[in-house]
């Protein structure tokens, strides 16, 4: 800033204030993300990812750092916090580091069921704890004197709840479908599906062809060291009995 009178010309220095944008890394709000998926299926999935990119998006938008991941894979969102591994690590993390914010992709990766969501945002609102939505902003943890923010987070939850009805009664529609076709959807796999247990079923029928009797097959496979689909049950090892030979043949 300039000064300027008849004699003399002053300069004066005003330092920049800085901006939000400017403020190092040690000055951003630190955060805890949480991320969920409910299937085995869904582990190596799109979920995860898709997941971590919108928290990350959110937390940079908002100069927030995220210091630790906690994770449940195939854990389904209508289970209560400390039936989750990931959850509880989560709860121990904030009452040991002192972080009070968490970010989750959405509301339904806190809970798919309204009630269940509704206790473990209470536990983390004990804590002083924020849970935050990055798809939408929106505090889940917003206390009961705030109504709107309560009519949101209850909306969002029924949404979910909505959404995961939809999605069973889609799904048991589809295997209702495919038992219809095929005969079978759901339970284990008939023996022979890999090509070990092909060319066991091949062995068992030459020996049929020769006259052995399902004792005698069973006897011969286990004298010969094949094992089961199963080598071992309850630390024992398993060996063939003629019903279990008598069934593979059935189904094949």
């Amino acid at each position: 800033m300039l000064y300027a009178n008849s004699s003399t010309i002053s300069v004066e220095i005003v330092a920049k204030q800085p901006s939000v944008w400017d403020c190092p890394d040690n000055m951003k709000t630190k955060a805890l993300s949480y991320v969920r998926v409910s299937g085995k299926g869904q582990i190596d999935g799109d979920g995860f990812p898709r997941q971590q990119e919108a928290i990350a998006r959110y937390a940079k938008i908002n100069r927030i750092e995220i210091v630790q991941e906690f994770r449940d894979a195939g854990i389904s969102g209508t289970r209560e916090a400390f039936d989750r591994p990931g959850l509880t690590d989560c709860f121990m993390a904030i009452r040991a580091n002192g972080v009070r914010l968490v970010l989750v992709e959405t509301s339904s990766r806190v809970a798919r069921d309204l009630m269940v969501g509704e206790i473990i945002l209470a536990e983390f609102r004990k804590l002083g704890v924020k849970v935050v939505s990055a798809d939408s902003g929106v505090d889940l943890t917003a206390g009961s004197n705030d109504p709107t923010s309560v009519l949101v987070r209850q909306i969002l939850g029924s949404v979910s709840e909505f959404e995961k009805s939809v999605l069973v009664q889609k799904l048991a529609a589809s295997r209702l479908r495919i038992r219809r076709s095929a005969g079978k959807c759901e339970g284990r796999k008939p023996y022979g599906v890999t090509e070990s247990e092909q060319s066991v079923i091949a062995k068992m029928r030459a020996y049929r062809s020769e006259g052995f009797s399902f004792v005698d097959i069973a006897d011969r496979l286990n004298v010969e060291g094949i094992k089961p689909r199963t080598p071992t049950r309850a630390g024992k090892e398993t060996k063939w009995h003629p019903n279990m030979i008598q069934r593979i043949f059935k189904a094949a």
